[in-house]
Parts: structure tokens; C-alpha cells; sequence
């Protein structure tokens, strides 16, 4: 019995998780976000590189035993092997940096799609490398930047691109931590210990791992494209081997310039990513730890607070998409997380039924925006190493 009718799917799209075994707080993020909307299920996993602790962790998740996979391995050959109407659709992966590369490469050469955790790779050749696989395979490829599915920041983003704010001159983007002001990784935390090694987070630490949000979400809601950037990157936790807090100056093509600043070490902040846009005709911001307002501003005008109501005129249909509640029920963090699954699973249909689909200009992250944000990490750890200097930011493979 086919699964598709006039050209519809009828059926939820089959998940496949990589990561996520016991102690994890991203694959169970992963997991929340993608059966958020009821457009999929999870089905079959390798929850652990430790095969005993993958089996242990399955039942957790409701995964048949049948289909608990002691290594991604034996997960893509088992799948694969079975009839296209049991098989999974996707492969999430919600691992460590160095590990991406090879179990993304693997489900993409196998035509499964990939949600891939972010920084995409462990370094920038990966990632080059990776973006031929994905196009040559031609399976849908989205990267978990999940800042990007708030609902006012795709609000900002159309009044941006549609001029409201006229010429672009200026983005500030932060993103303020203070959770590893002291070296947690001597305790063998889990969470601290794979970022601030180097074998494991890449050639950054502070930078790579949330400095890359930052960057991302300027990139995003305004389209400018860079052109030089000058880093200075810093480790003030004495002995730790990566950096702890950052700071990029950016030069676009237009003229604007932006920063990035990123730390991880400052006393009392959580998870405190904010954004601030200047135009020639007005400027917003809009802040993560409070989502659901956004401030515009305009000289000589009083401020504007745009709140995150699909059912309000001032709302654009980017804004409205990107809701599931009525104004007054807050959508937070699951929910920006659930935008990329859900925008992303229209794509998965579309290459299911036949249909052809966006695959470098779409409301997701793609891997073309992944491989810029390796890029991105390169020339701010080259810069930093020389004191600074300008080096070149513009990607070739960037989205326009």
C-alpha cells in the first residue's frame, strides 16, 4: 500500500536519533522538538558509542529493542535493509562536535535526510566536504540552529528583507554565559568536558559553541553578507585549553559593520543571547531569555513593543508561520527548536512525494548555512592567532 495520496504524505515521518543516551540534554530536546506537531515518531535510534549503553537507553525513548542500535553502523545498514514503508525517513544527531561529520556523511550518503546538531562539523573542511555529499545525494540537510524559529525573530527577519527598517548599518549580536567561570571540566562534568577539549569541540570552545549563534542569527535575520572579519579570542579560566569569551568585528558588503561577543564566564548570566539591528529607518532588538518581545524604534516616534501575537495586523505572515499558541501563552525554547523540525519535515514530504524543494534559500538552517558557521569559527580562530587581523569572511557557498 503506497504511503502517499495525490501527492500527499499519510503518514508521520520516521525518526532515527544518534546521541541522546542517558545524561544527554540535547537529544532529548531533539526528540521533544520533533514530535512537537504530531508530523512525526521516533522509531529506531544509536543513543550511545557505548553499544551496552545504547541498548540500556533505548527503552526510555519507547524504541522497540528490535531497533535499539549498538552503533550508527549497524543502524544505517539495518534500516536501509528494511522496506521503504518501515524504514526511517530521517536521522537526527545530537552528538558531540567531532563526531557529526562521519554520522551525517554516512545517513546522507544512505539517503536518509539529517538534522545535524551545530558547529555541522568538527572543522571547515568537513564541512565542505559534507555540502558535496548532501547535494550529490540530494537529501533534505538542516542544522539545529534553533534561535532562528522564534517566531518574532522570523518577524524581524521579513521587516528587515522587506525594507522596514531601510539600509542596514549596524548588528550587535551576543550571546552571555557565566557557567563555566570555573573549569567544571576538572570535575569531569559532561557537559563542560567535550566542549573545552579540543580534540572533541574543534579549534574554538566559547566561540564554537555559542559565538556561532550569534553569528548565525545576525546572518539570518538581516542577509548581509560579509566581507572581513577581526577576532580577538580569550581563555580566562587559567589552564583551560579553548576559548571562554570572544570578540569579532565584522565588515558587510553594503558597508554595515556588526559584532559577536560570546562569553561563557560571566558571573550570573544563563543562557543570554540578544540581538540589536540599526537601520537608516529605524532599529530593533529582541532578546532570548524574554522571546516573545521584540522593541522597535524609530527617532521622534515613541518605542514599539511588538509582542508574538499571530492574530495582530502588525504580525507578517513569517511571524504568524512560526506560531502554534494564541498571544499570552509564551513559546520558548521547544518550540524555536520544533520551527526548524517543522519547516524542514515540509521539505522531507516534498522529496518523498516527488516534488522539488528549496534547498539553499529556505526558513531552516541548511547545510550550506552550516558550512558558514565552520567557516565562521576558522577565520575568527586565524584572526585571534594574528593578533587580530582582518582576514576574509565571505563565504562562496553562502546563501544570498
Amino acid at each position: 500500500m503506497s504511503d502517499t495520496t495525490n501527492g500527499k504524505l499519510n503518514r508521520k515521518l520516521r525518526m532515527g536519533l544518534v546521541g541522546g543516551g542517558q545524561g544527554s540534554f540535547i537529544g532529548r530536546v531533539h526528540v521533544t522538538a520533533a514530535v512537537l506537531d504530531n508530523r512525526a515518531s521516533l522509531v529506531a535510534g544509536a543513543l550511545s558509542s557505548d553499544a551496552a549503553r545504547a541498548k540500556a537507553s533505548a527503552a526510555a525513548y519507547d524504541i522497540a529493542e528490535s531497533r535499539a542500535y549498538g552503533s550508527v553502523a549497524e543502524m544505517i545498514e539495518k534500516e536501509k535493509a528494511l522496506p521503504a514503508d518501515q524504514r526511517i525517513d530521517f536521522v537526527s544527531v545530537a552528538t558531540p562536535n567531532h563526531t557529526h561529520f562521519q554520522i551525517a556523511k554516512a545517513a546522507a550518503e544512505a539517503g536518509f535526510n539529517v538534522i545535524c546538531d551545530k558547529p555541522m562539523t568538527f572543522d571547515f573542511a568537513q564541512a565542505e566536504e559534507l555540502v558535496n555529499v548532501v547535494e550529490k545525494s540530494g537529501v533534505v540537510f538542516a542544522v539545529s540552529h534553533n534561535y532562528t524559529g522564534y517566531p518574532l525573530v522570523r518577524q524581524a527577519r521579513e521587516m528587515i528583507l522587506s525594507g522596514e527598517l531601510g539600509e542596514i548599518n549596524a548588528i550587535r549580536s551576543n550571546y552571555i554565559q557565566g557557567w563555566l567561570r570555573t573549569r567544571l571540566e576538572s570535575s569531569d562534568q559532561k557537559q563542560a568536558a567535550w566542549r573545552t577539549d579540543p580534540t572533541k569541540s574543534g579549534a574554538a570552545g566559547c566561540f564554537g559553541d555559542i559565538g556561532t549563534h550569534a553569528y548565525n542569527l545576525g546572518r539570518y535575520m538581516t542577509g548581509l553578507i560579509p566581507s572581513k572579519i577581526s577576532c580577538n579570542l580569550s581563555i580566562f579560566a587559567e589552564g583551560r585549553a579553548l576559548d571562554d569569551y570572544g570578540h569579532a568585528v565584522i565588515r558587510y558588503e553594503n558597508g554595515a559593520v556588526g559584532t559577536v561577543t560570546a562569553s561563557q564566564i560571566s558571573h550570573g548570566r544563563e543562557n543570554d543571547l540578544f540581538i540589536e539591528v540599526d537601520g537608516t529607518n529605524g532599529a530593533l532588538s529582541w532578546r532570548q531569555e524574554e522571546p516573545n518581545v521584540m522593541i522597535v524604534r524609530r527617532n521622534g516616534s515613541p518605542h514599539q513593543m511588538y509582542t508574538r501575537d499571530p492574530n495582530a495586523p502588525f504580525m507578517n505572515s513569517m511571524g504568524k508561520a512560526a506560531c502554534r499558541l494564541p498571544s499570552g501563552h509564551p513559546e520558548a525554547f521547544f518550540e524555536a527548536f520544533a520551527n526548524v523540525y517543522r519547516f524542514a519535515y515540509d521539505s522531507m514530504v516534498a522529496r518523498a512525494t516527488g516534488e522539488t524543494f528549496e534547498k539553499k534559500d529556505t526558513i531552516y538552517p541548511n547545510v550550506h548555512d552550516g558550512a558558514e558557521g565552520m567557516y565562521f569559527i576558522q577565520q575568527c580562530v586565524s584572526s585571534s592567532q594574528q593578533d587580530g587581523a582582518w582576514v576574509p569572511m565571505k563565504y562562496s557557498g553562502a546563501r544570498k
